[in-house]
């Protein structure tokens, strides 16, 4: 992918960026999702940009149910008509995890049939992918950029430079629900185990 492509989308975020990045790359894009924690912000741009934006969420079948919920509160609300629910292939799950407790001694495994075989499959084709990480929760995203390749494909950061307060005041101003799990103190939201 030719890196000038960063030029045509500098100093746009938020929806402003996702905008262009849904037009340019119309069938090539795609929202990847948890429906965690802060989910609601990126969904509720998408769907004023595009319902129809393939929005891939990674069903591991470790899932808490109120993520599950929350996820078709959310569809509904929005009116997200592109969600694609991935689940892990079903060959893998019984051979490499079938009682269910591979998380329990190797996680990193476990990630990998649930999460990463399952995406790479779900991003055949897909030449932008689309996430809702954020700089401050630190560590390895501080210094998150709002345009990446990554795989090959262009990694779009549209909330990259939005702080707790901005993902807050989004959420009130347009009366988004928050994730059930957050009002009893969760931050973030993967996997039960």
């Amino acid at each position: 992918m030719d890196k000038s492509i960063f030029e045509s989308y500098a100093g746009l975020e938020g929806r402003q960026l996702l905008e262009p990045i849904l037009r340019d790359f119309a069938g090539k894009a795609a929202v990847v999702s948890s429906f965690g924690a802060e989910s609601a912000v990126l969904l509720h741009m998408v769907s004023q940009v595009d319902k129809a934006t393939p929005v891939i969420f990674l069903d591991t079948g470790k899932h808490f149910w109120e993520t599950l919920s929350y996820r078709a509160k959310l569809i509904d609300q929005l009116g997200l008509t592109g969600v694609r629910i991935i689940t892990p292939d079903a060959a893998d799950l019984s051979t490499q995890d079938p009682d269910g407790t591979l998380h329990k001694t190797s996680a990193d495994t476990c990630c990998h049939i649930r999460k990463t075989i399952p995406l790479a499959k779900a991003l055949d084709g897909i030449e932008a992918t689309i996430s809702g990480r954020k700089r401050y929760h630190g560590a390895a995203r501080a210094t998150l950029d709002f345009l990446s390749i990554a795989d090959g494909r262009l990694k779009v950061e549209p909330l990259a430079g939005f702080s707790a307060l901005d993902i807050a005041a989004y959420m009130k101003a347009y009366d988004l629900p928050p994730h059930p799990l957050t009002e009893i103190g969760y931050y973030s939201i993967g996997c039960e185990p």
